[in-house]
């Protein structure tokens, strides 16, 4: 298998783990307060990655740029909560069609905030995905849980441009353990305030969620090591087929054909058309 066909079938797995991670969530049915959720997957993620943090050098595991780390754990903490409110009052696919809004919304906040000008192609294409999150959200029939994913895409659109800050020399593993570390204190201290019994299964449905989405985070890395983003990004996109399937399958939320047209709205702008195209074979191949 080539290193392209192996980073897609990784980021396939990952998006995969991803959408499994989001049937927990929506299993809980909110029995368990948002940030009661929310600090036990980041303090699980965090026993998960310590190993893997401290084997590294020293100078490997050191905390810089504190402040956008400090930044960063806290948009995870807001991001995580709208979306475990949107996931329990949307479908599936609905939900995660809103969140795929955030690398639409990426592109006035690299105006805004990194100086960046995009090219019209850019402007017209992020347009045009924003439309299909209207026609999946549709106005007349607006549902309040679809502001919290609203909230999860800008919180993803922030943490991602943010992370364009970060050191070049700072691994992902020390990335990863500094946000679900400095996330912990405003976490605990919500979910004190909020906290009540749970029942076991809850409890195994929300490190269930917490490993999967690690899964995806390290199979994410994985791919994104193997081949150029531009050339396998478009497999990020199973994500919204699997959430979809798993929609009907498990809660009988079968999306209808406005909703299934907004979703290929948002997804078409984020597809790499360049790198789709076809290259010939170089002779003697």
């Amino acid at each position: 298998m080539s290193a392209h066909h192996l980073a897609i079938l990784l980021l396939v797995l990952g998006n995969f783990a991803a959408s499994v991670s989001d049937i927990a969530v929506k299993l809980l049915d909110g029995d368990v307060p948002t940030f009661q959720y929310v600090f036990i997957r980041q303090l699980f993620s965090l026993l998960l990655i310590w190993p893997l943090w401290h084997r590294q050098p020293k100078k490997e595991r050191a905390l810089i740029s504190w402040k956008l780390q400090l930044l960063r754990a806290h948009l995870i903490l807001m991001g995580s909560g709208c979306m475990v409110i949107a996931i329990t009052h949307l479908p599936l696919a609905t939900a995660n069609a809103v969140f795929y809004a955030a690398p639409l919304l990426m592109l006035p906040l690299s105006v805004m905030l990194l100086k960046e000008t995009p090219s019209l192609g850019k402007i017209l294409a992020s347009l045009f995905g924003f439309v299909g999150v209207l026609v999946v959200l549709r106005p007349s029939e607006f549902h309040w849980a679809a502001l919290f994913a609203l909230g999860t895409a800008m919180t993803l659109a922030l943490f991602n441009i943010t992370a364009r800050r970060l050191p070049k020399e700072q691994t992902v593993v020390t990335t990863l353990y500094w946000t679900s570390l400095l996330s912990l204190p405003m976490s605990a201290i919500l979910c004190a305030i909020y906290w009540q019994p749970i029942s076991n299964t809850s409890l195994l449905l929300i490190l269930a969620s917490a490993g999967l989405i690690l899964s995806y985070n390290g199979l994410a890395v994985a791919a994104y090591k193997r081949a150029p983003a531009g050339n396998i990004a478009i497999a990020e996109n199973s994500g919204l087929v699997f959430v979809t399937l798993f929609g009907v399958v498990w809660f009988s939320e079968v999306p209808d054909w406005l909703t299934l047209v907004g979703i290929l709205m948002i997804v078409v702008p984020l597809i790499p058309w360049r790198s789709l195209r076809f290259r010939p074979a170089a002779k003697g191949a």
